[in-house]
């Protein structure tokens, strides 16, 4: 993403701090970079950031840029369509190397210009809204935009969205059943953010001490949060474990001998993570809401199907849902199918069941490049006391 920026021009500054934090300030161009010099378009490279690769489109509206963005192998099939069409709505012209509505694709937003309304499908990904949300008060005359008829996947990241820009002091209503946003358009002052911990990823370590039966805190837990990694406390606490949050921030999650099992709707990210505690338990489990993930890193409720089958799980996928029936546990080579989220999955299990072996762990990198060693680090203290 910061190179993503830097490509538009923005100055960024990154420094690591001694406490482990890094602290980035960026500068604003003084104006955005529509192209290079020799008037060829700007390159960005998504990588598998999906955020990059949606995000980053609606910044190029705003910049009236022209615009080539591809991406790894993975990302070229991913969805992309609902948030091409929003920009297309609002007179940026694109033109795909393969397939529509799909990496890599060029965008000419030179003629972009306000318009009455712009209705786009989030079944597929709550990013298609929030990407032209974070957009729409530099965007000509605002944004007024409208969830299509059906399902909005992950909502509670589209409210977080909003509540972030407002704590900017974005001026944004939302329609009575919200399902519609009006974004004033107005200039953003500069500001000073501390960003919260990646709650999701703390969710395989949290879970691992239901799974070992054993103990496991994470420092700088917010008090308060809404980011859909916040609902571990609640997922953990349903499924058996003992949670307490210190006056010293430290998250604590305790093992009480039993993992129960949970039905539980728009788990999001946190599915996968959940699906392999849920293998672990003691009866059986059913997550809904969560038909989007299939049009993540992979698809991950056929992956988990697959995956959890191996290690002795009865699972069945739907279109929107996964039936979970634990099984008598057996040892396995678990596929990481590029996904971080699959991984992570899997070296739970990994905790749990004797000879599990997760390929290219190495994935995790994505969003955790220190998974591995944190995760080795925890299982060798867990391995100590018994």
């Amino acid at each position: 993403m910061l190179g993503a920026l830097e490509r538009f021009g923005v100055g960024i500054d990154r420094t690591e701090q001694p406490d482990g934090s890094t602290t980035v300030v960026l500068t604003p161009a003084s104006e955005l970079k529509r192209a290079e010099s020799d008037g060829t378009e700007l390159t960005i490279e998504c990588g598998l950031a999906g955020t990059v690769m949606r995000f980053v489109p609606p910044l190029a509206a705003v910049a009236k840029a022209r615009v080539h963005f591809d991406g790894d192998p993975a990302a070229r099939v991913r969805p992309m369509a609902p948030v091409l069409n929003g920009l297309q709505a609002l007179g940026a012209r694109l033109s795909y190397g393969q397939t529509p509505g799909m990496l890599p694709f060029t965008m000419d937003a030179s003629e972009v210009q306000s318009t009455e309304e712009v209705v786009v499908d989030a079944s597929g990904s709550s990013q298609f809204i929030s990407a032209l949300l974070l957009a729409g008060h530099a965007l000509p005359g605002g944004l007024r935009l409208r969830a299509a008829p059906g399902p909005v996947a992950s909502p509670d990241h589209i409210a977080m969205t909003v509540e972030t820009l407002r704590e900017l002091g974005v001026a944004i209503t939302v329609d009575d059943d919200g399902r519609g946003w009006q974004i004033a358009e107005a200039p953003i002052a500069g500001f000073t953010v501390t960003v919260e911990p990646d709650l999701s990823n703390a969710g395989p370590f949290l879970a691992a001490a239901l799974a070992t039966n054993g103990s496991v805190g994470i420092r700088f837990w917010p008090e308060k949060t809404t980011q859909v990694g916040g609902k571990w406390v609640q997922i953990l606490s349903q499924m058996g474990a003992e949670v307490s949050h210190g006056t010293d921030g430290v998250l604590t999650v305790r093992g009480t001998g039993k993992i129960t099992g949970i039905n539980y709707a728009d788990a999001s990210e946190l599915a996968p993570t959940l699906a392999a505690l849920c293998a672990l338990a003691d009866s059986p489990s059913k997550l809904t809401g969560i038909g989007h993930l299939r049009g993540h890193e992979t698809d991950r409720l056929a992956a988990l199907e697959i995956e959890l089958a191996k290690i002795g799980a009865s699972v069945t996928a739907t279109d929107d849902a996964l039936e979970i029936i634990p099984g008598v546990r057996t040892s396995a080579d678990l596929n990481s199918y590029e996904d971080h989220r699959m991984a992570t999955a899997g070296a739970l299990l990994g905790l749990a069941i004797k000879g599990i072996r997760v390929e290219n762990i190495a994935t995790t990198a994505k969003t955790m490049p220190q998974f591995p060693e944190l995760w080795t680090q925890m299982a060798k203290t867990a391995k100590d006391r018994g």
